[in-house]
């Protein structure tokens, strides 16, 4: 059975939070009409709009906020949302400006919301949020996958309590079905204040591992189970190359999370100590070159790559173009990175392009590594349940808050986040035996809704799901004649032993001081630790850890411990 290592402050909560769906069965938007113009009275139960108003007002079970979808009529009030801007609209189309965004406001119109956007590059998203958030220019809702930033601001009274908002069973109906008790607890302190909502993934797969399935074949090599069968069929693939590639022309190996800030990979993870030990995960997350004592043997396994040429000697300076032009010019033979990476046409279709020119050449999702630790179990990063969190900066009024949670609730229907993010039976899709719905024409999809229904659909990450088959399904769809791959992909990607995040712990002030600092110095000696000769792994490393303990990472783990275990009594 697959099992899930969640050491994180928002998860902390689920022990101690009580907020719920409730009992009131789920109102979308196609069961009661914004405006109630198209709903006779027979169909509201005999009563007309004003009766039940009237009636919700005088009870005194209401609560004074009413932020499911269609259960108030506001007067004409405006928020403004952020939506993450990646360059990417069609012709004749903006990012605020689209079928789409035009459908969110049209929604909202008929229960008196005004709905604006914000552009934010999604690239610069942090920044640009610290400097609305400091010269109070912030929209209505803000996001950050982040969950610590929101903590932080809510704990320096920067943003709503949104407990009024979402906690009563009359309030958020649609919103709470859908994202579930756990994604609720993410954004609700120890107290069980509600400063975030936390969008529901559809999937936590993460990562792969991918190796050249022909070349494993035409060295009469099986797929790799372990560190030394992976580093004995590089070697084979440079040395021996099924294609006749020279040793310099081929990346046996492409390893991830080695020049940005970012430990916590497939490969790590055969190394780690830590691996099964949720206090140590959680106090050590971003910071496991300090905290796991197997990190130093996944240094010297990558040394090892790079002194003996069987990694790219420049890895250092690699762009994500430049790993793509590796990929389909026959030059790698392993890699980790994002899961469907090797087949995802939003990346390039870089199997697809391999094949045209090398007709035999095959990518495939391998298992994750067994570790080296634990004889038999083996373990890879995950994602949280929880992706995307919405706030509201305390610049908002109350009745504009009110209205942002109504917002996210109506996206939580089918008529609302559904529909955006799968379009509209019979144009966009199909559903399939099974009832679930296939895209008709996956290339008219991506230029009529595709490339902006990730960021509208702000309380879902990857899809209006209720299950990882249905989404496995669907995502495979989305790449016809590749459909296997890419459920071999997600598959494997659930494999083992999954450390699922955020890990992280909200920032202790310590922590927030350091940062910089101690970002540097991981710069600075990752690559040195990495390049050097063999026999200076261990004191470059040594040395490395004195320059973090100078940078104060000693009191930032101290702090981080006091919060965990505070959270954890």
């Amino acid at each position: 059975m697959k099992r899930q290592i969640v050491a994180t402050l928002m998860a902390a909560a689920i022990a101690v939070t009580t907020v719920g769906c409730g009992g009131a069965a789920a109102q979308g938007p196609a069961d009661a009409p914004a405006d109630n113009a198209e709903a006779s009275d027979d169909e509201a139960g005999g009563e007309s709009k004003e009766d039940r108003e009237e009636k919700a007002e005088d009870s005194e079970s209401a609560s004074k906020y009413q932020t499911t979808y269609g259960s108030k009529q506001f007067d004409n009030v405006t928020i403004s949302v952020e939506l993450f801007d990646r360059s990417n609209a069609p012709e004749g189309s903006t990012i605020t400006e689209n079928r789409w965004t035009k459908y969110c406001q049209d929604a909202m119109a008929k229960v008196g919301i005004n709905l604006e956007f914000v552009a934010v590059p999604r690239g610069d998203e942090v920044t640009k949020m610290q400097t609305m958030m400091s010269t109070n220019t912030a929209p209505t809702i803000l996001g950050t996958y982040t969950f610590s930033y929101a903590r932080d601001y809510f704990d320096q009274g920067g943003i709503w309590d949104l407990t009024d908002f979402v906690s009563g069973e009359d309030q958020a109906v649609n919103l709470k079905k859908y994202i579930g008790e756990n994604c609720l607890n993410f954004g609700t302190t120890e107290n069980d204040q509600t400063f975030g909502i936390v969008a529901r993934r559809a999937t936590v797969a993460q990562h792969n591992i991918f190796i050249r399935k022909d070349w494993l074949d035409a060295l009469g090599l099986d797929v790799p189970r372990t560190t030394d069968e992976l580093y004995d069929a590089c070697v084979k693939f440079v040395k021996e190359n099924p294609d006749g590639l020279a040793p310099e022309e081929v990346f046996g190996a492409i390893f991830d999370g080695l020049s940005q800030w970012n430990n916590d990979t497939i490969v790590f993870r055969a190394f780690s100590k830590d691996a099964n030990d949720e206090k140590a995960l959680a106090v050590g997350s971003g910071f496991e070159y300090y905290t796991d004592e197997g990190y130093i043997d996944y240094l010297k396994y990558v040394n090892k790559f790079y002194n003996e040429g069987l990694m790219n000697k420049e890895y250092f300076a690699q762009t994500d173009d430049q790993l793509k032009e590796y990929f389909v010019t026959d030059r790698i033979g392993f890699l980790e990175a994002n899961v469907g990476y090797n087949v995802d046409i939003l990346r390039g279709g870089l199997l697809q392009t391999l094949k045209e020119n090398y007709p035999d050449a095959d990518m495939i999702a391998m298992h994750p590594l067994e570790s080296n630790v634990y004889p038999g179990e083996s373990y890879q990063p995950a994602y949280g349940e929880g992706g995307l969190m919405c706030f509201c900066p305390l610049t908002a009024t109350e009745e504009q808050v009110e209205a942002a949670i109504t917002y996210l609730d109506w996206l939580a229907t089918e008529e609302g986040g559904f529909t955006i993010y799968h379009g509209i039976e019979g144009e966009h899709f199909n559903y399939n035996e099974d009832g679930v719905p296939i895209p008709i024409d996956p290339d008219f999809n991506q230029s009529d809704k595709d490339w902006i229904r990730t960021d509208l659909f702000l309380v879902g990450n990857q899809g209006y799901f209720t299950d990882t088959e249905s989404f496995n399904l669907n995502i495979a769809a989305d790449n016809p004649g590749w459909e296997q791959y890419t459920i071999d992909d997600y598959e494997a990607a659930l494999e083992g032993t999954l450390i699922a995040g955020p890990l992280d712990l909200p920032a202790p002030e310590s922590q927030v001081e350091a940062s910089n600092d101690l970002n540097i110095v991981r710069e600075n000696y990752l690559t040195q630790v990495i390049t050097c000769a063999p026999e200076e792994v261990e004191t470059i490393y040594e040395e490395w850890r004195s320059a973090a303990e100078d940078a104060g990472i000693q009191q930032v783990l101290a702090d981080r411990e006091a919060i965990y275990d505070e959270l954890h009594p």
